[in-house]
């Protein structure tokens, strides 16, 4: 699809807007014509809205916690009959330090956070397209995905699974009129680390891409329906290299990076 075949009345919906990555494909949104419905589970998610809706166009904002299927089910209440012209699927959580070490409450909510509310929405928002024949639907992966995620082992886990998922869902719908793309970043300026406890750590703590170029970089591949976008020439390097290294070797580089404590001084 390209994007003069958009409507001209145009309807997004983007989860983890808050703040950061969604933040920013909220105001790509918006910048660029589309009506929004803006989710996320804490109250900045109507700071957002306020602040989204002075670019001229209509922003609900919904606080839900989309690691529940009711939280889901909440968002697809609030968004009713409108037929969406593209979802972006940016909802995610991370949680740093040694996998035994963790709170298994909190290992839950990373993969039902990232996974389980992840595909229910898609599942649901995708069937609609689907019957339309029309839509675009971005999927925030990670070049995290590429590799064994030593003291970060459940997010990576989680991004290798929606790398996966991505591609092999773009491939079922191949031909219906509604496209996917997977927008992997490598470790960008938002607040993703200090949720995640990572602030001791190397990843935590060097420079990070900008959250907006990330989010634009994303944004216009949606629009041209491609495959996939891999944010920064640094890091399609390190996915490159990723591809040909043993995951063994992969582990313990990431462990340089993750663990506790290295962190410059």
């Amino acid at each position: 699809m390209s994007a003069d075949r958009l409507p001209a009345s145009k309807f997004a919906v983007v989860t983890g807007a808050s703040t950061g990555i969604g933040l920013e494909l909220a105001r790509c949104c918006a910048e660029n014509g589309f009506d929004l419905v803006i989710v996320a589970d804490e109250p900045a998610i109507e700071t957002a809205a306020t602040e989204l809706r002075r670019l001229g166009r209509s922003v609900e904002a919904v606080q839900t916690d989309l690691a529940t299927t009711e939280g889901v089910d909440k968002l697809c209440a609030a968004i009713g009959d409108r037929p969406i012209d593209a979802l972006l699927a940016n909802a995610g959580v991370g949680l740093g330090n040694a996998f035994l070490d963790q709170d298994f409450g909190r290992i839950r909510r990373v993969v039902d956070t990232n996974i389980t509310g992840t595909l229910y929405l898609i599942h649901r928002a995708g069937n609609e397209m689907l019957r339309r024949n029309s839509g675009r639907i971005l999927i925030t992966g990670s070049i995290a995905g590429f590799m064994p995620g030593s003291f970060q082992a459940v997010y990576n886990g989680t991004k290798a699974f929606l790398d996966s998922f991505s591609f092999a869902l773009r491939e079922e719908l191949r031909g219906s009129g509604v496209s996917v793309t997977c927008l992997m970043p490598g470790a960008t300026e938002t607040e993703f680390f200090r949720r995640a406890d990572m602030m001791d750590t190397k990843v935590g703590t060097d420079k990070k891409d900008d959250a907006r170029e990330v989010a634009k970089a994303g944004f216009n591949a949606m629009l041209r329906g491609e495959s996939d976008v891999v944010t920064g020439m640094k890091n399609k390097i390190q996915t490159t290299v990723a591809n040909v290294t043993p995951n063994e070797v992969l582990a313990k580089q990431h462990r340089k990076m993750a663990e506790p404590g290295t962190a410059k001084s």
